[in-house]
């Protein structure tokens, strides 16, 4: 090598991938074959929440079809842009409940971090979609606040990683964070909630299975999966290195209208989750975020399905209902 010159550090295949996830609602629209009349509403909303997808989750969409349901997750819709009774910015008190930047203490012996405002994908009918991240940034001094508060407390016994999407981050801040919490004497389990091994499974690479395998603390991985048609097989792969790795694998999903509102989605989410190794865990009830009013499925409508489910499938297939109350001691299960 020559003196005074250093190696340039290659950039990870998904953090390229990342860099390249379609951003303008035209090119989506082109992608899969959808006309230019739906151009001027995606552009609308875009603008009050911005259009973020990776190229590989749009492969997996029906082309030409607008009620695709991979599609109808983040396509910008004209019904974002009206104002509807009884959705907020904050539909899950997440602002009442943070005890230091970025470190929301809501329940009983755990916190969560929101490490990252970044994420793969923007899902139209994400909670956090107006969430202030600027001023809720645990990294600003960091890390420290946030160790030191869970440090000072010893009835936390874990910690959760979301977001945006944690695993957005690179694998040497998130080694480094880990590493420091597992020095807090009385943290006992880890739990990431990430969208990226569904969006981009290309992220579960070598680098994160070794901190991920690493770690004394027992690690917990809540993906999230709305529709079996989101778990090809590359997907399926990263779900398995994960297991493999020694993380316990959950899945959360949103009930959203249009998108699993019937029997046969639901169904079928559980029954691919369970083939590709992921126990199915909650099934949410859309939060009440302003710009999401469309994809509200009523919790007499969820409660009927639920019904059938339980009815199709055994136990374990079967997810929680569960609504998020502002206030509240815990998920509130609805079945």
């Amino acid at each position: 090598m020559i003196p005074g010159t250093s190696v340039l550090r290659q950039v990870p295949a998904w953090q390229s991938q990342l860099a390249r996830a379609i951003t303008e609602p035209a090119e989506l629209l082109a992608a899969v074959g959808l006309g230019e009349e739906w151009l001027p509403a995606a552009q609308a909303a875009a603008r009050l929440f911005p259009l973020r997808v990776p190229r590989g989750f749009v492969t997996r969409m029906r082309p030409r079809d607008p009620h695709d349901p991979l599609l109808r997750q983040v396509l910008p819709l004209a019904e974002e842009c009206l104002t509807a009774a009884g959705f907020d910015a904050d539909p899950v008190g997440d602002l009442a409940a943070m005890a230091v930047p970025g470190l929301l203490h809501k329940y009983r012996a755990r916190v969560l971090l929101t490490v990252t405002g970044a994420c793969a994908v923007h899902c139209r009918y994400c909670f956090r979609r107006h969430f202030p991240y600027a001023d809720a940034n645990p990294t600003a001094d960091r890390w420290h606040a946030a160790l030191g508060y869970i440090a000072g407390d010893d009835s936390i016994t874990e910690v959760i990683l979301s977001g945006g999407d944690p695993l957005t981050l690179s694998d040497r801040r998130l080694a480094e964070l880990v590493r420091q919490l597992e020095t807090i004497p009385h943290l006992r389990r880890l739990r990431l909630h990430t969208r990226l091994p569904v969006v981009l499974p290309e992220r579960v690479n070598d680098e994160l299975l070794a901190w991920l395998g690493d770690t004394k603390l027992k690690t917990v991985i809540v993906a999230h999966a709305n529709h079996a048609q989101e778990l090809d097989g590359p997907v399926r792969a990263a779900l398995a290195r994960l297991k493999a790795a020694g993380a316990e694998l959950l899945n959360q999903s949103v009930l959203l209208r249009g998108v699993n509102d019937s029997i046969e989605a639901l169904a079928d989410l559980s029954e691919a989750l369970f083939d590709a190794g992921t126990l199915p865990y909650y099934l949410h009830l859309l939060d009440k975020v302003q710009g999401a009013a469309h994809f509200e499925v009523d919790e007499t409508a969820a409660r009927r399905l639920m019904q059938e489910l339980q009815a199709r499938l055994p136990g374990y297939l079967v997810p929680r209902l569960v609504r998020e109350v502002p206030g509240g001691s815990g998920k509130l299960a609805l079945t």
